[in-house]
């Protein structure tokens, strides 16, 4: 099986892994990026901002060209790859959302051209909702071999981080207003006073995705304030790490976060701050890790799999 993928954003980590996961499936894949400098490469891993119209137009060619080829259909990631994917004329296409593509300010378009595809994924059953039309449902995956728990000392040694503190971890940088830093500070400020120890709140920018797991096992709690989401790959890295999540309600994180004990998921800063301080002060691991195999890397790379047989059966 050939598929062409198109995407904005080929260093995005899920979308490596993604890539990854249906090669090893036998998947024969060749990608095409969008030209032009993409926003996520320094801030957002899902939102394009930089681009012009023209970027996208000097795109068409390639992706008429390269359609001409020997491939079975193509995978259009991202809903702004969506218009190039279906003005093809020989291939079908499968489109998948990533979020911010449905939800933002590129919604409608994506509306629009997403009618034209042969198969619709989407993230999270929120993002089902939204869309206007028949859709799979099928999150990206999370490495269960690389995100796994460890002793949190070890971790901390790792890192250079003290054994004292009470470790937050935002796992974003803080300047991607999408995520509001702000609010995670706002946060963490009214539960420090409720917790023995000092507080602090640490981020994760430019860290190496195999890094990530050091910063996960060696944090005592994850805090994700995010205005929207579709199916964060950081809550379920923390799931299969054990770290406790307290997260606004967006995306897909209620049904993720509903059996893992200790989490919080709350649109009220101050029953997060409240579940907060009580995770940070008991300072114990989840059970998360019992819930991930709904979350792996090759669950999401079976179900892709079949949805390309399906399309091309059709």
């Amino acid at each position: 099986m050939r598929v062409l993928n198109l995407v904005t954003n080929k260093d995005a980590q899920f979308f490596r892994a993604q890539v990854q996961e249906l090669e090893r499936r036998g998947v024969d894949l060749t990608t095409l990026s969008v030209p032009g400098r993409n926003r996520s490469e320094s801030i957002d891993a899902d939102e394009d901002g930089k681009r012009s119209i023209l970027d996208y137009a000097k795109f068409y060619p390639s992706v008429l060209a390269n359609s001409l080829d020997d491939y079975d259909l193509i995978h259009a990631n991202y809903g702004l790859t969506a218009p190039m994917a279906v003005a093809q004329p020989t291939l079908p296409v499968v489109l998948s959302l990533w979020g911010s593509d449905l939800m933002g300010r590129y919604g409608p378009v994506t509306q629009q051209f997403a009618r034209f595809c042969d198969e619709v994924i989407v993230m999270s059953e929120g993002m089902a909702e939204i869309y206007d039309g028949e859709c799979l449902v099928i999150p990206h995956g999370v490495d269960l071999s690389v995100f796994r728990p460890m002793d949190q000392s070890t971790a901390r040694e790792e890192l250079g981080w003290p054994d004292e503190e009470r470790i937050v971890l935002f796992p974003y940088p803080p300047k991607r207003d999408v995520k509001n830093y702000p609010r995670a500070e706002r946060v963490v400020d009214s539960a420090r006073d409720r917790v023995d120890a000092d507080v602090s709140l640490r981020t994760a920018t430019g860290v190496p995705h195999h890094r990530m797991p050091y910063y996960l096992n060696a944090a005592d709690a994850m805090l994700m304030t995010s205005r929207r989401e579709g199916s964060p790959n950081t809550v379920k890295e923390a799931m299969a790490c054990n770290l406790p999540v307290v997260s606004t309600d967006v995306g897909d994180v209620r049904t993720r976060l509903s059996p893992v004990e200790p989490s919080a998921v709350s649109d009220d800063d101050a029953a997060l701050a409240d579940a907060l301080a009580e995770i940070l002060g008991e300072s114990e691991r989840s059970d998360g890790r019992e819930y991930a195999d709904a979350i792996a890397l090759e669950r999401m790379g079976e179900r892709i799999v079949g949805v390309y047989e399906d399309v091309i059966d059709e």
